[in-house]
């Protein structure tokens, strides 16, 4: 759970009838962190953030801490994730962005045999790569934002191809940026290995690119 380390309240999504895999029959609670039978355990993460698997045991609840609907729980939570995806696919395309730029910055510093390491040709050509992706990611994403505040009908298809596409350009750019620098891209002491960090994290938080590309097809009908 992101931020579950911290959390005072929880909103915890329970199936009160029907099949498992059915958004039918699902119920949203409102329950207090401290309640008999919750028990928290904080992760460590390679982001360094604040998360936390959140075990229940007999935990009990009344009616009167149903968040909306008994029973309607399910199409919230659906609408809810992927407006969450959309808004960690636009955290995703920034970070690609910015490892993006801190490499172009260093391919026109950084000598080696007395020249620019900019200046080959291999190293352009991967750059050339890397800023496609990062102009394709921002299409993605830009539609989704809009598909989340008209409340498109397209919004489920257009947060997983959003999520994806960030997912895979991410994993390129982060990739390629720390190949160009070399060693000193994974240190602490350089952004750029916060960024990997984070990307690693991110890639797999809502669902992985590999999770919504099979949702992506599956909502088209392949």
């Amino acid at each position: 759970m992101i931020d579950g380390a911290s959390a005072d309240i929880l909103i915890v999504l329970t199936r009160t009838s029907g099949n498992s895999g059915d958004l039918a029959g699902l119920t949203l609670f409102i329950v207090e962190a401290d309640t008999p039978g919750i028990n928290k355990i904080k992760l460590d993460m390679a982001d360094s953030r604040n998360y936390a698997n959140i075990e229940f045991n007999n935990v009990e609840s009344s009616k009167g801490n149903i968040l909306g609907t008994l029973e309607a729980g399910g199409e919230s939570v659906e609408r809810i994730l992927d407006i969450g995806r959309i808004a960690m696919s636009a955290e995703m395309l920034g970070n690609a962005e910015a490892a993006f730029e801190t490499t172009i910055e260093y391919l026109k510093q950084r000598k080696q045999f007395g020249v620019l390491i900019g200046t080959f040709q291999a190293l352009q050509h991967r750059a050339a790569e890397m800023f496609c992706e990062i102009e394709l990611t921002k299409s993605a994403v830009m539609a989704a934002m809009h598909g989340a505040d008209e409340n498109s009908n397209e919004l489920q298809r257009l947060s997983s191809l959003a999520k994806t596409v960030a997912g895979e350009t991410l994993h390129l750019v982060t990739n390629e940026a720390i190949q160009m620098h070399g060693g000193i891209g994974v240190t602490d002491e350089y952004d750029l290995g916060f960024y990997i960090k984070r990307s690693r994290v991110a890639e797999q938080i809502f669902g992985s690119s590999a999770f919504h590309s099979e949702r992506y097809a599956n909502l088209s009908g392949f």
